[in-house]
């Protein structure tokens, strides 16, 4: 371990192993480190036995849940564009000849007091019980808009300068009534609260475009897709990634120190009495806790069921958005629900979570909305964590730390928080340009 290193990369984490895979890409020399003796750290998979320990303290659960081997439960559980930017760096790095994916059968919005499909181009708005005849009509004009939009070519703008324009102003151009605002601004743009109804609009259409065109890739019944084996197999992919070009792993590392030097800049990382020199210190939050604050705490539930979500057309696979202004909180709340059709379950056992932004200290009230449409469930788990980001300015002090998981069941938020850590720590952009179409990369999935 005495040696010198470009990067220390601490911890497991789906971020922290995206990063140390794209920089041992790069030529970087990298050592990555964990305290823990499995990969994954927050975003790891937990069998059944795993899960009771970590949840009931006992390592016997009941019988008839069928064998621990075949759970394979995130703790963070995300599903992911089809067409996002996840999937772009999987293709970017040659990742995806790790992992096997297939797509997920629903995407729903609870709207109303009912869940309803969600409704993703002019076709389908005409066809959604969500929307009175001329509300169709007015969103089936907004769709269009937004399906013929291109950055580049002004002639599609309608005389309209996205970078300035706000949602709500391009919104109100259309005559759209707030409930139709709502799932098109949670369920199809995938905003976590209504701030983005006060900042250009651009965002919010380029979102609504990649969830369409997310859609578009399967022509199936979402925009997602989810890996085989639930996400555990992620992390471990960079982590070959990482192998593969020269990077160092070691697991069950305790005490993993970050060292200073008299300016203050990290200069190394001492475990077991022994200290590896380098010129960077990449991490999550729980390595550096005086460089980080608290924003947020997020409440969760995990639930193991006999059934799919009722009224999500018996998907084996869903996710339903709960938006804020329909249970009356300032943040949305999260449906997940996967299952053996994924082999993250036994067969006939479902996984489903429920999470939100905690804004309360009671998470078993706070989750109840989401909980009362999951139907009987055999067994339940609550758990909250907090949410930090960095304060620190990796400039001065060479440190770069991630920013903790939010509550939403997708990825795109994650990727956006690595691709920005790869920039400042490389001072370039990762060109993540690639023709999705091409057939080696369709052959993946």
């Amino acid at each position: 371990m005495d040696e010198e290193y470009d990067v220390i990369v601490l911890g497991t984490g789906l971020k922290e192993c995206i990063l140390s895979g794209l920089l041992s890409v790069d030529g970087l020399k990298v050592l990555h480190m964990d305290r823990n003796d499995y990969y994954g750290g927050e975003s790891s998979s937990l069998n059944l036995i795993q899960l009771w320990k970590r949840f009931r303290g006992s390592d016997k659960p009941p019988a008839n849940l069928g064998p621990s081997r075949d759970y394979n439960v995130d703790m963070i559980p995300k599903f992911m564009m089809a067409n996002g930017t996840l999937v772009r760096t999987l293709i970017h790095t040659d990742v995806t000849k790790y992992l096997s994916f297939k797509a997920v059968d629903g995407s729903y919005v609870f709207n109303k007091g009912k869940i309803h499909k969600v409704p993703a181009t002019d076709m389908e708005a005409l066809r959604s019980p969500l929307m009175g005849l001329f509300e169709k009509r007015r969103a089936r004009k907004f769709f269009i808009y937004v399906q013929d939009y291109d950055e580049n070519n002004p002639t599609t703008h309608e005389g309209l300068d996205l970078t300035r324009v706000t949602t709500k102003e391009l919104i109100s151009k259309y005559g759209l009534d707030d409930n139709t605002i709502d799932f098109i601004g949670h369920a199809l743009a995938l905003h976590r609260d209504d701030r983005y109804l006060y900042e250009p609009a651009l965002d919010t259409v380029k979102r609504m475009k990649l969830y369409a065109e997310s859609l578009a890739r399967f022509q199936g019944g979402s925009p997602y897709i989810y890996p085989l084996y639930g996400l555990g197999e992620l992390p471990q992919a960079f982590a070959r990634l990482s192998a593969v070009y020269g990077g160092t792993y070691m697991l069950n590392k305790p005490e993993c120190k970050v060292e200073f030097d008299l300016e203050g800049k990290a200069c190394g990382v001492t475990s077991d009495g022994e200290t590896a020199r380098c010129k960077k210190v990449v991490c999550d939050p729980s390595y550096l806790p005086n460089k980080v604050r608290k924003v947020g705490k997020v409440a969760r539930a995990i639930a193991i069921m006999s059934h799919p979500i009722p009224n999500t057309d018996e998907s084996h696979s869903a996710q339903v958005i709960l938006p804020q202004k329909q249970l009356g909180r300032k943040s949305d709340m999260y449906l997940f629900c996967c299952s053996y059709s994924h082999n993250v379950a036994p067969k006939g056992k479902f996984i489903a979570f429920v999470s939100t932004e905690a804004e309360t200290d009671r998470p078993e009230l706070e989750l109840k909305p989401g909980i009362n449409l999951l139907g009987p469930v055999d067994e339940l788990f609550f758990e909250t964590y907090d949410r930090s980001e960095p304060v620190n300015e990796p400039s001065l002090d060479n440190c770069f730390i991630s920013t903790s998981y939010d509550a939403s069941t997708h990825f795109e938020s994650t990727v956006m928080d690595v691709l920005s850590m790869y920039t400042i720590i490389t001072g370039k952009s990762l060109d993540l340009s690639v023709d999705l179409s091409a057939a080696s990369a369709a052959e993946e999935y």
